[in-house]
Parts: C-alpha cells; structure tokens; sequence
C-alpha cells in the first residue's frame, strides 16, 4: 500500500494487540517504520519509573517524555517520506495531547483497539511480561476508564474474538474512517 507517507498512530490498554498489529499494519507500507513506546519505555536503563495505578511524579515526568520522543520520532520519520505506525498506551487526555505533538502531520490517522477485559488478559496471559500479574492493574476497570476518558477521535475497534491478521485488515479496509481532519 502507498498514496504516500502517512501516520497511524495505534492505541488501547496494555493486552490489547497495539504492538502485534501495529507491525502488520507497518509491513504493509513501503517504506515504513514502526515506533513502539515500549522500546522507548525499555530505553530507561537506570532509574526507570514504571506507570502504575497511582503513578508518581516521576514516573508521569517519564512517561511524558516518552510520548515526545514518540512525536518526534513519528514526525521525523514521515518528513523523510516513511509512513509511520506509532503505537503506545495513550489513554484519557494523553490521546489528544499526543495527537497535538504531531504539530498537525497529515494525513494522520487514529485507530483505538477496544477488545473485552476478558479477551485482555486473555492475551496477557500469554505474554512474557505480564500488565496484570498482580502489579496493581485491573483490566476491567482500566479499560473502564480508557473507555470513559479517552477522547472519541479516529476509529474504536472492538477486537474481542478476532485474530491481528483480521483487525490489521480491517483498520486499512476502514481507513478513511481514522482519519484525522
């Protein structure tokens, strides 16, 4: 698939599929680049400040870090001619804040991969580092807050039941419909 460099930017709770499909979704452009925010997460050595449910300051100070990185990254990137799929877990206000990061890259394009917290940990379960194991994350009532708080922009897919192959496919069916004006 071409038309031209462009943005996806990929989001949902942790378990929720961003970074499976977001390398399908990237393997379909020429040329493309995938920018996962658990790479930049990982780059932390020394003195990492994990996310958690009652996160301190600094490990929100970290964490908005990272989404500037992500940002610049993705805009670097598609100023050199790549598409580029940007993923990570922006929930609540995060969403919109990363978006305006971009400073107005277009064509750019939101997809919110929104599965069961059943289908979650599910697929949490299977993974060698687990969200839910424990750490203070729920994921019913994560993904109730993802739900109630992130902004409603680009496309909301529930995922429950449906293989990455599947979901990759549909999200560049249904571009258009992610499209940021």
């Amino acid at each position: 698939m071409s038309a031209g460099p462009r943005v996806l930017v990929v989001t949902g709770i942790p378990g929720s599929g961003k970074s499976t499909v977001g390398a399908l979704l990237a393997r379909r452009f020429d040329p493309a680049v995938l920018v996962e925010g658990d790479v930049l997460r990982r780059m932390v050595v020394t003195g990492r400040a994990e996310m958690t449910p009652d996160p301190s300051p600094e490990a929100l100070r970290q964490y908005g870090l990272r989404l500037r990185h992500l940002a610049a990254l993705t805009r670097s990137y598609h100023a050199e001619g790549f598409t580029v799929v940007a993923e990570d877990n922006l929930l609540g206000g995060h969403l919109a804040r990363f978006v305006r990061q971009l400073d107005g890259v277009r064509p750019c394009h939101v997809v919110v991969l929104a599965p069961s917290p059943e289908t979650v940990l599910r697929r949490d379960a299977g993974r060698a580092r687990q969200a839910y194991d424990g750490s203070g994350w729920d994921a019913a009532g994560l993904d109730a807050v993802f739900r109630r708080d992130t902004a409603r922009i680009g496309l909301w897919l529930d995922t429950t039941g449906r293989r990455a192959e599947e979901t990759a496919g549909e999200i560049l069916e249904r571009l258009d419909e992610s499209a940021l004006p």
